[in-house]
């Protein structure tokens, strides 16, 4: 209970506290322990309320098993003070890890903002950009001339939405879900271009060194990207099987699952049709 009501732990819910004491080298009790508790002691705080969205998919089939393989990208609208002006926050992601690989705050939509970005990212990450696929949606901004000149001159294979279907990005969706239902999206608009870009750096250092990801077994987008997630995930399931051998009357079966999530794909449900499968840049 301590640790529940703490300041440092408060804000968290048991599926992200559960893994981080893990990390820390402490297992007090299971995610459905602590929901307990928190609902006998009435410690549940209200959460915002979030659209439910019908996920499909586009039509072709990515898998990923390692970084750069899968990009996915989108844009998403930001208010400000000034009425019907809005700001364009760009965000590309690596579908693998879940990292946000750069991001860009603009007055409009334009192919050229994307393109310029997408020629940066690789640049000062050193990536060779060639085979990986880059999924966006169907809006203007993807499929503007200057932006696929870009890709062919990069030798990145570009991957659209189905024509006409608003929601056939699924990992870029999640991610600008987390970002405006995180508690510290700001309640008002931003002044000005300078304010958004404060606080979205401000954000993908969180998301990106802090959040733990609920897909990829609650390890943090930068520990997986830079292969750090095996030891993390070995050590706590070391500290279960610590757990469950001090306390076997506690355990019902075997210890949780922390097995790094290998095979990462968009749009699955289309693999039974192998003609559509397209496999993305392999391992060396």
């Amino acid at each position: 209970m301590s640790v529940l009501t703490s300041s440092r732990y408060a804000g968290l819910s048991p599926k992200q506290l559960v893994p981080q004491l893990a990390d820390e080298g402490l297992y007090l009790a299971s995610e459905s322990t602590m929901y307990r508790l928190q609902h006998r002691h009435g410690l549940r705080g209200r959460k915002r309320a979030a659209s439910r969205t019908h996920v499909t998919r586009a039509c072709t089939v990515h898998r990923a098993t390692q970084p750069n393989q899968v990009w996915s990208w989108d844009i998403t609208r930001l208010p400000t003070t000034l009425r019907g002006w809005y700001l364009h926050l760009y965000l590309i992601m690596d579908v693998w890890s879940r990292r946000i690989m750069g991001w860009r705050v603009a007055d409009a939509e334009f192919a050229a903002i994307a393109s310029e970005l997408v020629t940066q990212i690789c640049r000062d990450g050193n990536i060779d950009p060639r085979g990986l696929v880059l999924h966006s949606d169907n809006g203007a901004a993807m499929r503007g001339s200057t932006m696929i000149a870009t890709l062919q001159w990069l030798g990145v294979v570009p991957s659209f939405s189905r024509p006409h279907v608003s929601d056939d990005n699924p990992y870029s969706e999640a991610l600008f879900r987390t970002l405006k239902h995180t508690p510290a999206y700001p309640h008002l608009p931003f002044v000005d271009i300078t304010s958004a870009e404060c606080w979205v750096a401000r954000f993908v250092d969180w998301y990106n060194g802090i959040h733990r990801h609920s897909s990829i077994r609650y390890v943090t987008p930068d520990e997986r990207y830079f292969g750090q997630e095996h030891d993390i995930l070995a050590r706590r399931r070391d500290l279960y099987e610590h757990a469950r051998a001090a306390n076997p009357e506690r355990w019902t079966g075997a210890v949780r699952d922390w097995t790094p999530v290998g095979l990462v794909t968009l749009n699955p449900e289309r693999l039974t049709t192998n003609a559509d499968v397209q496999t993305t840049r392999q391992q060396s």
